[in-house]
Parts: C-alpha cells; sequence; structure tokens
C-alpha cells in the first residue's frame, strides 16, 4: 500500500489547471537574445557606416522639409527596417519638453517604445513578401484619410516592396502622389530595380551602403567588449568579410563564434572561426598564388590538395585568389600605398608579387580567374576544376605579358601570307611568340626545327597547307581551318594564326598533331589574339568569286551578251583547264541565266 501522504486539498484559481501545468512558483527570466536583435541600433548615432543619409535626415527636419514618402534600399541585414522604425520614432517624437519632428532620440519620447516593439497603433508595418496582391494595399489605403489615434503621423512602413503585384503598385500611385498631410510612407527593399519607376520618383530615396570591413570588425569588437567575449580581431575580420557587409549577418556569426571558446581552451582564435566559417587559410592561399605564378606547379597542386583536405572550399579559394590578383592590379595601378585592408606582412608579399607582373599580365590572370570560378561552381568535381584553373594559371605566368608581345612584334613583324606576301614582303623571318588569348589554354609556341629537321612532303604556305588537308581528306580540320583561321605567319614547322569568334580552343593541337603524322616532324602551332591575320580561306575563296565576276563583267563579249539578252545576268565563273603540249592553259567559262 502506498504511504505517500495525499496532496492537500486545493481551491481558488489552481482549480482551472489541468495536471502537469501547474504555474512556477518564480516567473522565468528572460531568455536568451540573439546579438542581431540585442544590439539593434535605438538611436541615428547608432548606426554605423550610414552617415550621408543620417546627415541628409538631420538637415530636413531642422529645416522643416520632412518629405511625405521615403525609399531605403540596400543589402540583407544592412539597416533598413531598424531606419524605417527610427524615422518612425523621429516623425512622432514628443517628450514633455519636445512635440516636433526630431532626430535626437536619446531621451525616449512617449511613443518610441512601442514604435520600436512594432506595436504602435499608428505605425503599421507590412511584409510585403507575404501581402502582395492589390486587396493587401486598399486596406491599408482605406485608413490613410483618417487622423491618428494618439501619434503626430500614420506611418506605413512596407518592407520588401518591390514584391508586391503591379495592381498593387498601380493602387498606391494616387496616395503617393497626394497623401493626406497626417500620412507618410517609408519603403525597404532589397531589389531596387524591380520597383517601378513611377513610384520611386514618388520618394525619397536612401542607398544604405555596405559597412566597410575595418569599421565592421571595429563594431564587432565593441560588442565582445560589452558581452565579457574574447575574440582574436584577425577572427573578427575574417567574420567581417564573410558578412560582406551586412550587420545582422556579421552579428549572426559572432553569436556562432564566440561559443566557439571557454574558460579552459582561452579566447577564440582566428584559425577557430575560419574552420567555423569553413574558410581556407587565406595566408596559404597567397602561398598557392606565388607558387603558380613562379611556374611551381607541383607544389602549388599540393598547396591546393592541403587547403581541401584542411577543409577549404574550392569556390572559396577562387574567391581568394580574385582577391589577391584584384589588390595586387592596385598596387601595380596605384602603387604600394594602396588601402588594401590587409595585415602588413600580407602587403609586403602583394607589394612583391606586383613587381613581378605587368599590369596586362594581372588582368589577363583576373580573367582566367573569373572564368575558373565558375567552372569550379558548376563542376561535378569543384576540386578538379579548381587544379585545372591553377594550372591555367601557372600556363599564363611564363608567357609574355601583352605588352612585352606587342613591342617583339612591332620589333620583329612576323611574315605576311597571301597578298601582302606576293606585294614584295620576303616570308620565312622568325616570328615571336605572342600571348594567348585571355581565358584559352596555351599551345606550344612555334619553335625552329632543330638541326637537319625538315618536315618531309610539309607544307610551305598557307595555300600549301589547305591543298595537303584537302590531299589527306581530313573534312573536319579542314573546315575548321578555312572558316577560324586568319593566317599571321607560316613557314615549315611554323605556322602563327589569329583564330576566329567561335573557333575550337583545340585546333592548333589537332592541327599539330596531324601535320607532325604527316611529314614525320614536330609542327609549332600558335593561336594568338595578340597578332593581325589576314583572310580566312573562306573569305578569300568569295574575295576571288567577286573579282572574278566583276572581270567577266567588264569583258566586251560578255557586255555586248547581257545587251543583246536583257534581263540576263552572271550567275557564276568557272576556270576550265586543258591540256596542251604538256601545258595548263586556263579558260574562262562565263555562266549566263536569263
Amino acid at each position: 500500500m502506498d504511504d505517500t501522504p495525499l496532496p492537500a486539498e486545493d481551491t481558488g484559481a489552481s482549480d482551472a489547471l489541468m495536471p502537469g501545468l501547474d504555474l512556477p512558483e518564480t516567473a522565468p527570466g528572460p531568455g536568451y537574445q540573439v546579438l542581431a536583435r540585442k544590439y539593434r541600433p535605438s538611436t541615428f548615432e547608432d548606426l554605423i557606416g550610414q552617415e550621408p543619409m543620417v546627415r541628409t535626415l538631420t538637415n530636413a527636419f531642422a529645416a522643416g522639409r520632412i518629405a511625405h514618402a521615403y525609399m531605403l534600399t540596400g543589402v540583407r541585414g544592412i539597416g533598413k527596417t531598424t531606419t524605417a522604425r527610427l524615422i518612425a520614432r523621429a516623425l512622432n517624437y514628443a517628450t514633455d519638453e519636445i512635440d516636433e519632428p526630431s532626430m535626437k532620440l536619446a531621451m525616449p519620447g512617449r511613443h518610441c517604445e512601442a514604435i520600436a516593439r512594432s506595436a504602435h497603433v499608428d505605425v503599421m508595418e507590412m511584409d510585403a513578401a507575404s501581402r502582395t496582391g492589390v486587396g493587401d494595399i486598399r486596406e491599408i489605403l482605406e485608413g490613410v484619410r483618417y487622423a491618428p489615434v494618439s501619434a503626430r503621423y500614420k506611418v506605413y512602413i512596407i518592407d520588401e516592396v518591390h514584391m508586391l503585384s503591379a495592381s498593387a503598385f498601380n493602387a498606391l500611385l494616387k496616395t503617393l502622389e497626394e497623401p493626406p498631410e497626417h500620412a507618410k510612407f517609408i519603403f525597404a527593399t532589397t531589389e531596387i530595380r524591380k520597383v517601378p519607376v513611377t513610384v520611386l520618383s514618388r520618394c525619397q530615396r536612401f542607398d544604405l551602403k555596405r559597412i566597410d570591413r575595418e569599421v565592421l570588425t571595429g563594431h564587432l569588437e565593441r560588442i565582445c567588449q560589452l558581452e565579457n567575449a574574447s575574440v582574436d580581431r584577425e577572427g573578427l575580420s575574417l567574420i567581417a568579410r564573410a558578412a560582406e557587409g551586412s550587420v545582422r549577418d556579421a552579428l549572426s556569426l559572432l553569436d556562432q563564434a564566440i561559443v566557439q571558446g571557454s574558460e579552459e581552451t582561452g579566447p577564440v582564435s582566428a584559425p577557430q572561426i575560419r574552420d567555423m566559417l569553413g574558410l581556407a587559410d587565406r595566408a596559404r592561399v597567397l602561398d598557392l598564388l606565388e607558387q603558380a605564378l613562379s611556374g611551381k606547379t607541383a607544389e602549388a597542386l599540393e598547396e591546393l590538395s592541403a587547403l581541401y583536405d584542411a577543409g577549404g572550399d574550392p569556390v572559396v579559394i577562387g574567391r581568394d585568389l580574385l582577391d589577391y590578383v584584384h589588390a595586387t592590379s592596385r598596387v601595380k595601378a596605384a602603387g604600394p600605398g594602396a588601402d588594401l585592408g590587409e595585415a602588413a606582412d600580407t602587403v609586403q608579399r602583394i607589394v612583391a608579387l606586383a613587381e613581378k607582373q605587368s599590369l596586362g599580365q594581372l588582368t589577363r590572370l583576373w580573367k582566367i580567374l573569373l572564368t575558373g570560378l565558375d567552372d569550379i561552381r558548376n563542376a561535378p568535381d569543384p576540386l578538379a576544376a579548381a587544379e585545372m584553373t591553377v594550372l591555367r594559371l601557372a600556363a599564363a605566368a611564363a608567357l609574355p605579358g601583352p605588352e612585352e608581345a606587342a613591342r617583339i612584334l612591332a620589333a620583329h613583324p612576323p611574315a605576311q601570307t597571301g597578298p601582302a606576301a606576293s606585294a614584295g614582303e620576303a616570308p620565312g623571318k622568325p616570328e615571336p611568340a605572342p600571348a594567348a588569348p585571355a581565358g584559352m589554354a596555351p599551345v606550344q609556341p612555334p619553335a625552329p626545327l632543330a638541326d637537319g629537321e625538315v618536315p618531309a612532303d610539309g607544307p610551305e604556305s598557307f595555300e600549301a597547307l589547305i591543298a595537303l588537308l584537302r590531299e589527306k581528306r581530313d573534312i573536319g580540320l579542314q573546315s575548321d581551318i578555312e572558316r577560324y583561321v586568319r593566317p599571321a605567319a607560316f613557314k615549315p614547322g611554323s605556322f602563327t594564326y589569329r583564330p576566329e569568334p567561335g573557333c575550337p580552343p583545340d585546333l592548333a593541337q589537332r592541327l599539330a598533331r596531324r601535320l607532325q603524322e604527316w611529314t614525320g616532324a614536330r609542327w609549332g602551332i600558335l593561336a594568338s589574339d595578340e597578332v593581325e591575320g589576314g583572310e580566312t580561306w573562306i573569305e578569300r575563296r568569295r574575295r576571288e568569286e567577286a573579282e572574278r565576276l566583276e572581270r567577266a563583267r567588264r569583258d566586251p563579249a560578255v557586255s555586248e551578251a547581257l545587251r543583246l539578252f536583257p534581263g540576263a545576268e552572271i550567275v557564276a565563273v568557272r576556270q576550265a583547264r586543258r591540256e596542251a603540249d604538256g601545258a595548263d592553259d586556263e579558260h574562262r567559262t562565263t555562266e549566263k541565266r536569263a
């Protein structure tokens, strides 16, 4: 038998409670508030990085030139909704001493607390992402004509206003054009281009800027002090960089970073935050870039593999490489004093890189990395795409820069082919190896044949090359050569050309491989956008056909035939060959069509 004493009989309000839902003896304290909400600005002075907007609003309020509608735009987490509530408080500011709109909110007014909690009857907040229809806007507009209940102005805050439908925007236009004196509108959007111009023209627009990395790092440091949290400044800088100018994102990441440390392990270090963010060590990424640009491909690939094994995302590594090439370009253009926002030792290494690269070369590297980043994002194996990007970097770094190639070409112009060569220019002068076009894998530059190495039955001109392709019946290669190749220089064992848009990227390799099979010698084939090429074979053929037609029209016999047969026209001119006494005589046959 259970000897547990029965509970005392309960009377009163507790009778209404279900079993197991008894009220606690003491009310629970407030739960943990995330940093993004805890440190939301409560005055305009608390806003960081938005000084131009605050200055404009302050001057407007002081002069009594208060607009009836504001449009706030910027990236996520930059403070658009917070700023809208601050403006609503400023419009309705009232204390025992002050009863007029004011930007000085240090002393809370009668309506400030309710507006900050989104609980004021005269300040309506609407999320257009969930209420997009014209009915939602009409519901708001029906109440616009009525005076505010207790505040000075009725304020309508519409967040993500670009999500409104076209009919909803149209319903809003008339009220925005002639609003009642007691009504103010504040719109916020991350997609300003989706807002109709007719709405924008009726609003005073403020573009909230991304917060500078150093400013955001300092802000995070102050919050750490208030929270009695110890985080390395380098780690805070990593958070600021990952947040991309968004204060809310930075504070959310800081919330996550603070719990990485403890009293036993000490302050939160930069490597811990780097691991938390999934970032590669930026110093090691700079090592990777230096190795690639120095031609140390094996070491560069090993470094990339090590970064990946340590948790580095190939996409992030690609972006870091882009950042460093951009920083190096800035140093090259503006000098060592360029503001890079990097540590002193990192700046020294970037300056050293800039001294070894030309501005044109850095532009080429930037293009290669930009293309490579897209490859990494879309490739089924991002690491493999990152490795190929690093190899392209190394190959491009080994080639002369565009400026140097231009100087070499100016000093040693390549031999001409076609009509230019027949005009008296001597072919056969050795040409330089111009740089491969940006984003294209470089091919083997033309190299002189070794002593005693002569192509067996090899072509000696571009025309002879076309004839060889026809003889060998390599239709695909012949078609690509005739369509996409602008010959620049040709001699036995070496061919340089300018590729046309749409040219297959492997055309030079295919041609070199086939010529080596046919002639028994290695050929250097170079495709380069840095050279001036002649006509493509198709262009040449069309030009010659047009010239033949023109010569036929000027022929007296043909002219007489055209006169005798009104409406006739020349449609083609064919070359007829016949053998006579061992010599070939060409006779023109002209086709006419009535």
